[in-house]
């Protein structure tokens, strides 16, 4: 059943509303258009493009990265709280890719979860001490990996900052970063 443009429209902006990260290929997608008619709907219902939405998001963040600056982060950053858990999301391009096989190259999923775990230290100085990493499946150009870091423990000088990365709701990588930090001082309750 094909939809009235008053109702693809009022659907569409709930849609943006629940999942602010939604592209407009996606969008495209779930409801049957083309991207041009999801891009009018947008202009027309003053919803800004996905860059746009994302810049929002982060501008209202928590807290900001101290151990490196944000432009270094790989990924963009949409939420952050220092020493507890952040989230940053990156597309994957075809400069991320292999040109024959259009797999992303291992490093970026890694540089990706490595920053975010340097980005969640409430600190100056933080530096990737160890990892232990898996990745579970290939990620192709035009996917879109969405990771998640949560510090599991702060002990003296060293933080343990556990990352996962999905493509939709599949995990695609995992690691466990043991982060060094110039001070052994932490989140509340703490060992220093």
């Amino acid at each position: 059943m094909k939809r009235t443009k008053k109702e693809r429209q009022a659907l569409l902006k709930a849609t943006i509303e629940r999942t602010p990260f939604i592209t407009d290929e996606e969008l495209a997608d779930k409801f049957t258009v083309s991207v041009q008619t999801i891009r009018l709907d947008r202009l027309e219902l003053s919803i800004p493009e996905l860059r746009e939405r994302i810049k929002n998001v982060a501008q209202q963040q928590l807290d900001t990265v101290k151990a490196l600056p944000l432009e270094e982060v790989i990924g963009e950053i949409i939420d952050l709280q220092l020493d507890e858990a952040a989230i940053s999301i990156l597309d994957i391009k075809s400069e991320h890719v292999f040109s024959r096989t259009k797999i992303a190259r291992g490093h970026h999923l890694f540089a990706q979860a490595n920053s975010l775990a340097v980005a969640i230290i409430n600190d100056e100085l933080a530096l990737t001490s160890k990892a232990k990493i898996r990745f579970t499946r290939q990620v192709k150009e035009g996917e879109r990996v969405v990771a998640k870091a949560r510090v599991s423990s702060i002990e003296d000088y060293r933080t343990t900052v556990e990352v996962t990365s999905y493509v939709d709701k599949e995990a695609v990588f995992s690691g466990e970063f043991i982060m060094f930090r110039s001070t052994g001082e932490g989140r509340e309750g703490s060992t220093t």
